[in-house]
């Protein structure tokens, strides 16, 4: 079975709502019929119905049979839900109204209300408006919110993980540490087997000194002192993470060297570029960026994403809900 059907299968294994507050995108409108038809997720979409049946009408789609959330709708009572997850944060209930008119954390409140497993935006909305919606509606599991994406090859019917590719732009060694943890979690979760973890950069096991690799390395040593059982290894350039007979003549000896499936990239500069790259010149599908370590799934898209990415992501954020 290849990965994007395993992902749609468990997706429509057991369907979630999943609220997406650019409900008035082509892309998104497409995608929910899309959803809706084929059973994967109920969709909540948060749109102007006048604007929505001219999107609608106007691609030849039928009346919709998920549900359209007009702009403003129950506003009173998500500002109040708002109020009192921010009142710490010394807001007044005015603020509180005018915030929850933002359809990101609209679709973020319905999740932390229960009244959807998880929200899907960034069609049009950049990272940074997504993440800021998710950490102050939904909130963080520990310290460190990342991202990954999990890049497809569909040809060879394999995937990997790149993190972060959108969120932190130069972490510290412990937030290394931490996107690695809540990497091989990510991809156990969706992928179902056994993550092996390679902290990449321009040198492997020493082959180059600078201060830029002691930061792989005290993360590196952070991850394997907060779980013992996982398989990483670091500092690893990405042929020997990924080449068997590179990784055996660079890093002999190494459980990860050559077989690695999750990558961690020392900034975001590397990965942003990587995912890019491999997108473009390789021909991969790249989902995401997916959110990781918030304590409900609120995920973001690429501005640049297609009809297919949107339905895949909410399979992702589909997953993410039900383990």
């Amino acid at each position: 079975m290849s990965v994007v059907q395993q992902l749609l299968d468990r997706a429509r294994s057991n369907p979630k709502r999943i609220v997406f507050p650019e409900g008035e995108d082509p892309r998104v409108v497409k995608a929910a019929y899309r959803m809706a038809g084929e059973k994967l997720a109920h969709p909540v979409l948060i749109a102007d119905p006048a604007t929505f049946d001219k999107v609608r009408k106007s691609a030849g789609l039928p009346d919709a049979n998920f549900e359209v959330r007009a702009p403003g709708d129950e506003a009173e009572a998500l500002a109040q839900r708002f109020f009192e997850l921010r009142k710490h944060k010394n807001i007044t209930m005015e603020t509180a109204a005018e915030t929850v008119k933002d359809p990101l954390f609209t679709g973020a409140l319905l999740v932390k209300g229960g009244e959807a497993h998880a929200c899907v935006g960034g069609a049009v909305r950049t990272t940074a408006d997504t993440v800021r919606a998710a950490l102050q509606c939904i909130g963080a599991r520990g310290r460190t919110v990342s991202s990954f994406f999990l890049m497809i090859f569909e040809e060879q019917n394999k995937a990997l993980l790149y993190s972060d590719c959108g969120v932190i732009p130069q972490p510290t060694s412990e937030q290394l540490a931490e996107i690695a943890i809540s990497s091989a979690l990510s991809w156990r979760q969706l992928m179902d087997s056994q993550p092996h973890v390679a902290m990449l950069s321009f040198s492997t096991h020493g082959s180059a000194r600078d201060a830029s690799v002691d930061v792989i390395l005290e993360g590196l040593a952070l991850a394997k002192s907060k779980d013992p059982h996982l398989s990483i290894d670091g500092e690893l350039q990405a042929d020997a993470a990924l080449i068997p007979d590179i990784g055996m003549r660079k890093a002999p000896g190494s459980a990860v060297a050559g077989k690695a499936n999750v990558l961690v990239f020392p900034n975001l500069h590397a990965g942003n570029i990587a995912y890019k790259l491999t997108e473009r010149l390789a021909g991969a599908i790249a989902l995401g960026p997916v959110l990781q370590g918030l304590n409900l799934p609120m995920n973001d898209l690429s501005r640049g994403c297609s009809e297919e990415d949107i339905v895949l992501v909410s399979a992702i954020s589909a997953i993410q809900a039900g383990s």
